[in-house]
């Protein structure tokens, strides 16, 4: 692999692994070589005895926009894959936001043990003003959000802030840009206090719901959805920076 097609970038120190999305020309999208790589260096972190911690990071002004729409409908396939591997990794991982979260990228901060942003970042479930269904990513943050919240937000599509996104159940923490790196050293100070063995089997207690039962009829209605013309329509509305057809004019 050379350096022009690393689009995800692991360092371990101290036994901190950073996990680095940095794909910031379409916003740390879920292209195919993000999630293929992003895949290994979850799998490669979670074997690693010498790694004790992982942080979820970034480059660029977005942390995640979520799948890459100029993709094949079935390339969400493999989101469950990314999204179950962060839930059960056995070290515990921290999702570390500079900048704004979108569809599938959120569902990346739900499947996270701990999620920390900086306060002008912001959060979108874009999926139905775009003809598609949160399905795949409810599985990660139906446990999370506050119900009315869900409610709202998933229906909506409305944009929100990351004070909101810490009273829902969505970040545990926001602070200043500039307070980011200390306040998710912060918590990586404290879990590195943790027994290795005694986290895993935490994280295990914690996880206890079954994937394995939730993601395939999510998985099924998801990529439905983007197959279906009023998805394929909003994709192309999107491309296109227009309103989608069923938006009524004004």
């Amino acid at each position: 692999m050379t350096d022009v097609d690393e689009l995800v970038h692991l360092a371990v120190r101290s036994g901190i692994a950073t996990i680095t999305l940095d794909s910031p020309a379409n916003r740390n999208a879920l292209s195919a070589p993000l999630r293929g790589q992003l895949l290994d260096a979850l799998e490669r972190t979670a074997g690693d005895g010498a790694v004790r911690v992982v942080v979820l990071d970034h480059t660029g002004p977005a942390f995640c926009a979520g799948m890459d729409l100029t993709e094949p409908p079935d390339a969400v396939k493999e989101l469950p894959l990314i999204l179950e591997r962060i839930w059960t990794h056995p070290k515990p991982v921290v999702a570390k936001l500079a900048g704004h979260a979108r569809a599938g990228g959120i569902g990346l901060v739900g499947a996270a043990d701990i999620a920390v942003a900086a306060q002008r970042a912001t959060f979108a479930f874009t999926e139905v003003r775009l003809g598609l269904v949160p399905a795949v990513i409810s599985v990660t943050m139906l446990p999370k959000l506050l119900p009315h919240a869900a409610h709202e937000l998933f229906l909506t599509g409305e944009t929100f802030d990351a004070t909101r996104a810490v009273a829902i159940g969505l970040l545990n923490s926001a602070v200043p840009a500039d307070q980011l790196d200390a306040e998710v050293n912060r918590f990586t100070g404290m879990l590195v206090k943790g027994s290795p063995e005694a986290l895993a089997l935490t994280k295990q207690l914690l996880r206890a719901r079954t994937m394995a039962r939730d993601f395939p009829a999510m998985l099924e209605l998801s990529a439905a959805r983007f197959g279906s013309a009023q998805g394929q329509e909003g994709i192309r509305a999107f491309t296109e920076k227009r309103a989608p057809s069923w938006v009524p004019a004004s």
